[in-house]
């Protein structure tokens, strides 16, 4: 017996859609994709905050070099000990504050007097690009610091082992010093050390060598990081000046590698740039006249 037909259902389907074509269906329209913010250089950086710097007023300019070397002096003088205090460092740093007449804080003003000449002295020196980077170098910083101790040929190097009382990494031998401290200089004038390494990793690697050298009785230290941002400002770049706050880690680093002093002074830089930028943003916001 035959099947019977089922009745055909009155529910219309789709029709199929020709081969090879696609149904439309209506798509919102995309948002915009914003284009990724460029992030600048360090040397971009460095370069456009310049720009800034020398379209600001002369008497902000010289509100903002005098702070710099304050707090330059502060925390490169703390790292070796001496905390120096706000009226210190105004009382030695401005030429319109009284003469300080206490004789308890002469000598600690004088102090201070000279590293900010050692200051000026990276500065000016830095921007000669053709006199040489040489021992004599160092030592002149070391003489801004202890003019005390005579001249180039007159100073000396350390003759015995200080037991440092900051500083607890091996030193080198008195007699191997000139031989070590030569090797520093040959290595940052060698043309392979400058195709090879950045600026920051050079300035930072040389003031570590220094200071595993220890040259002087007293202020090596200073001397090797006076070293390094002389270094630092001739490639273009603003001081590596390393916070009070980091000093149990710079000593650590100096007990450890190169690597690690250098990434704590690219941290310095990064953070003086951030500082000025800062500044300037909060200067620039108060509507004060810029010049063109």
């Amino acid at each position: 017996m035959a099947a019977k037909a089922s009745p055909k259902s009155s529910r219309k389907e789709p029709a199929a859609a020709p081969a090879g074509s696609r149904s439309k269906r209506k798509i919102g329209a995309a948002a915009p994709v914003e284009p990724p913010v460029k992030q600048l250089t360090l040397e971009e950086r460095v370069q456009l905050l310049e720009e800034r710097l020398t379209k600001a007023e002369p008497e902000f300019q010289q509100a903002y070099r005098e702070n710099l070397d304050m707090s330059w002096i502060y925390h490169d003088s703390a790292l070796e000990g001496s905390v120096y205090t706000p009226q210190e460092l105004k009382g030695a740093v401005d030429p319109t504050s009284p003469i300080v007449t206490d004789s308890s804080i002469q000598p600690i003003c004088e102090e201070i007097r000279r590293h900010r000449e050692a200051l000026d002295f990276i500065r000016d020196y830095a921007v000669k690009k053709r006199m040489p980077i040489n021992v004599d170098i160092v030592k002149r910083i070391y003489l801004i610091l202890h003019p005390e101790e005579g001249d180039i040929k007159t100073v000396k190097y350390r003759k015995d082992i200080p037991q440092h009382r900051l500083y607890f990494h091996e030193y080198a031998p008195p007699d191997k010093i000139a031989h070590k401290v030569r090797q520093i200089l040959d290595w940052v004038n060698d043309p392979e050390t400058r195709r090879t390494r950045s600026p920051v990793r050079i300035a930072a690697r040389a003031h570590y060598d220094f200071l595993r050298v220890f040259p002087f009785t007293s202020d090596s230290g200073k001397v090797a990081r006076l070293f390094m941002n002389l270094l630092l400002l001739r490639s273009g770049y603003p001081p590596a000046i390393v916070h009070s706050t980091e000093r149990q880690r710079y000593y650590e680093a100096l007990k450890g590698s190169s690597a690690t002093m250098t990434q704590i002074v690219h941290e310095s830089i990064e953070n003086n740039l951030a500082s000025v930028e800062k500044l300037l943003e909060i200067h620039e916001s108060k509507g004060y006249a810029i010049k063109v």
